[in-house]
C-alpha cells in the first residue's frame, strides 16, 4: 500500500522515469536517500514493476488508432482470447468487458488500409463471430499508470 509521499514519487516517475532520486526529492520534499528507500520498497512490493520509455506512435509512422470490439462464439475463455490477440503487434491493449461485447482491443496501425487488414485478421480468428470498430479521431487524455 502506498501513502501520499509514495504516490507523489510515482507521479514524478510516471512523467520522467529517468529522474534522479535528488530530482524526485526536490519535488516531493524528501532527501535523495529517503526517496531511494521508498522506491526500493515499492519495487520489492511490486508497486513499481519496471521503467520504460513512452513513445509517440505517430512519430514512428503509426498514425491510425481504433478500438475494435470482438464478439465471440460460445464461451471463449480469456486465455484463448489473450493467446490470439498477443500475436498482433498492432494490438496495444486488450480487455474482456461486460455487456454484449466479449473483448475490447485497442489497435494502432500505419494507416486506414493497415487498420483494415488488422481488423480482417482479427475477424478471421476461429472464435470471433463479428467485430465492430471505432476509429479514434483525437486522443484527448492519456495518463501514465499512476494513482491520482
Amino acid at each position: 500500500m502506498t501513502d501520499p509521499l509514495d504516490a507523489a514519487i510515482l507521479r514524478v516517475l510516471a512523467v520522467d522515469a529517468r529522474a534522479t532520486f535528488a530530482q524526485i526529492g526536490q519535488q516531493v520534499s524528501l532527501s535523495a536517500p529517503a526517496v531511494k528507500r521508498r522506491v526500493d520498497r515499492m519495487r520489492a512490493d511490486g508497486v513499481i514493476r519496471g521503467y520504460t520509455v513512452r513513445l509517440d506512435p505517430a512519430a514512428l509512422g503509426w498514425q491510425t488508432e481504433a478500438f475494435v470490439e470482438l464478439y465471440c462464439q460460445g464461451s471463449t475463455s480469456p486465455a484463448t482470447m489473450r493467446a490470439a490477440v498477443e500475436q498482433y503487434p498492432e494490438v496495444v491493449a486488450a480487455s474482456t468487458v461486460t455487456g454484449d461485447v466479449d473483448l475490447m482491443v485497442q489497435v494502432r496501425a500505419r494507416d486506414m488500409r493497415h487498420l483494415e487488414q488488422v481488423v480482417e485478421r482479427l475477424a478471421a480468428e476461429p472464435f470471433v463471430s463479428r467485430t465492430r470498430s471505432t476509429v479514434v479521431l483525437s486522443a484527448l487524455v492519456r495518463r501514465p499508470d499512476v494513482m491520482p
